[in-house]
Formats: structure tokens, sequence, C-alpha cells
């Protein structure tokens, strides 16, 4: 009798933009922001989680849904959450929700304009597993985006509150920090 081989499946991974907040301190909601050279951070960030190993990506809108989804392309998948202006765990929570498919996602933000894909691929590099869970940091100092593995996404989802997004439920869990200084500031932009 022959034995049997199976070929593991490569790892999925998927990208989860977060860019629903209104952008009060920077005066237009951040998922319509451009650089000065007209650069929009929406299409830099999804190309940044393309670019950097994600297959697919969905991005979360809330403020100014409409004009922000006029910016991307079919191939992005676009979620709205309805209570946007509850906080980053909100935006959070509908963006997990929406996943139908990987074994891990990357949660990135729309507005890190200085984090490209090879923050993402380093970040990566921590392995695509359905248990993992792993964030960037920037000079010892933890930030995004961060890598999380299916197991965790219900756990994730039930404590995303307010503005703390996945941060309590981070604190609670062993997490692998990926050093990433030598790449980007990880710093986000709240002002013009």
């Amino acid at each position: 009798m022959g034995r049997v081989v199976t070929e593991a499946r490569p790892a999925q991974v998927h990208g989860l933009l977060l860019a629903a907040g209104a952008g009060r301190r920077m005066g237009i909601p951040k998922a319509l922001v451009r650089d000065d050279d007209g650069t929009s951070w929406l299409r830099r960030s999804v190309s940044s989680l393309r670019a950097g190993g994600c297959g697919d990506v969905t991005v979360v809108l809330g403020a100014a849904a409409a004009e922000a989804r006029a910016l991307l392309d079919d191939t992005v998948r676009v979620v709205v959450a309805g209570d946007w202006a509850d906080g980053m765990g909100a935006s959070l929570r509908t963006g997990l929700d929406a996943l139908e498919q990987g074994d891990a996602c990357v949660v990135s933000l729309v507005d890190l304009p200085d984090v490209g894909p090879d923050v993402v691929g380093r970040l990566l590099t921590a392995g695509v597993t359905t248990r993992v869970l792993a964030r960037a940091a920037y000079d010892g100092s933890t930030g995004h985006p961060v890598l999380i593995g299916r197991d965790h996404w219900s756990g994730v989802m039930a404590s995303a509150v307010g503005d703390r997004g996945a941060r309590d439920y981070l604190a609670d869990h062993e997490v692998l920090v990926v050093e990433c200084g030598d790449l980007a500031t990880g710093h986000d932009q709240d002002r013009p």
C-alpha cells in the first residue's frame, strides 16, 4: 500500500486597513489625505500591505466613506463601520468580522505614512499561523502593523472597545515583537 503525500497549502494572510476615522486634528478624514506630491495615504497603505505579502486587502471606512471608496479599485474589499465614531475598536471589530478567509491578518492604520511593504514583510517573518500574535516595534516601542492569527480574531473582537483596539487583548497574551526601527518610525500622523 502506497503512502499518501499531501502538499501543505501556503499560509494565507489578509491585509486589514483601518481608515474610518474623521481625522478631527487633521481637519479631514485620514482616508482622504494626500501627500504634497498628491500620493493618497489610502492607496499607499493598500499597496504597502499587498507588496509586503498580504494576498487580499480589506479596508474599513467610516467618515466620508463614499469619497474614500472612490479612491480604491475593485480589487480592494471595502466594509463600512456604521459605528466608526465609537473609535478604533469599532473599526477593528467590523474589519475582523468581515474576513471570510485567511490564517492571519495584518492590521494596519491609514495614518502611518512611513510604514511601507518592508515593514509588513518583516512582520510576516514572525510566521503566518492561525495562532500567531506579533507586532512591529520602532526603537523598542510597539506599534502597528499587528499580525493576528485567526485563532485570536474572536477574542480581539470581544475586547476591542473605544480607541484601544486590540491593545488590551495583546497585553494579556504573549506577543512576538518584531523590531522595525531601521525601516520606519512607525509614528502616526495626526496633524497636517
